[in-house]
């Protein structure tokens, strides 16, 4: 069996080339302007600091600005909410990612609900959440949001399948479990807590990985012909799963990296620029 390989570096970069002639069409329009995505780093873990620096990058790739908001790792929870109150009242904004995780003292919660929903480009709000889950027009959690538009891209059936989704976490396995009920899979979450983990991941049609745990999920637990999903990436370049021998026998996986990882940041800035276009 040759397995198909999903590739997220190539479809984020056709994308970019889409994204570019969306945002000329706006700039026209606009007299010159551009949509705007403002990130906002709390505190200076270099982490942080790189994934922040990737996403102005993506931006400058497609002929977008980005406002880039630095505070000190003092900052209160409520410095933190008075800030993006100020971009939630600029109409130059229009997308706005706060940069996770935050430091401990502040309530990240708090300040992730407060993002106003129509700028809310990184799906990270209570509201954002429930809208998509209820099936109403919303901006998806990036990382989940990337995925789906990856097995669209590559046409991996979904409705009718039996998808197994390992790990409830609220900015990625839940709003991943919830996509992929609303394109009619039958969906079984899994976690610390699942008894019997290699059964139920037996049993599925699609498989989608984010444990944060370097290959977790063994491959003889996975049957032929699935459909792998690794939303993970630890040093030395492996994923959530034991790919490697699974190569041969699966209908289709995501490479650990080139899969996941670039519908990421790709999926944050596709929905920033709708949200320009909107706005225009």
């Amino acid at each position: 069996m040759t397995a198909i390989v999903m590739d997220g570096k190539s479809l984020a970069q056709k994308t970019e080339k889409e994204l570019a002639e969306r945002v000329a069409s706006l700039k026209q329009a606009r007299h010159g302007a551009t949509p705007i995505l403002a990130t906002i780093l709390v505190g200076d873990d270099p982490a942080s600091a790189t994934y922040v620096k990737m996403k102005g990058n993506a931006c400058a790739r497609v002929g977008m600005d980005s406002l880039k908001i630095e505070l000190q790792a003092s900052t209160t929870t409520e410095q933190l909410l008075h800030k993006i109150a100020e971009l939630n009242a600029n109409r130059n904004v229009h997308g706005i990612l706060l940069q996770h995780p935050v430091p401990a003292h502040v309530d990240e919660r708090r300040c992730f609900d407060a993002i106003a929903v129509e700028k809310d480009v990184d799906g990270v709000t209570c509201f954002g959440f429930g809208r998509m889950a209820m099936g109403v027009e919303a901006y998806g959690s990036a990382t989940p949001k990337g995925i789906m538009r990856l097995l669209e891209a590559y046409a991996i059936p979904l409705s009718g399948k039996l998808a197994v989704v390992i790990g409830r976490s609220p900015i990625l396995g839940k709003p991943m479990a919830a996509m992929l009920l609303n394109a009619d899979a039958t969906v079984t979450i899994c976690h610390s807590r699942t008894r019997d983990l290699p059964a139920i991941v037996k049993g599925a049609d699609i498989i989608v990985a984010t444990v944060g745990r370097p290959e977790y999920v063994k491959a003889n637990w996975i049957k032929d012909g699935a459909v792998v999903i690794d939303a993970g990436y630890h040093p030395g370049g492996v994923g959530d799963v034991e790919l490697a021998p699974l190569v041969d026998r699966v209908h289709a996986y995501t490479p650990v990296p080139g899969g996941v990882g670039p519908m990421t940041i790709n999926t944050l800035i596709y929905q920033t620029v709708a949200a320009g276009e909107k706005a225009a």
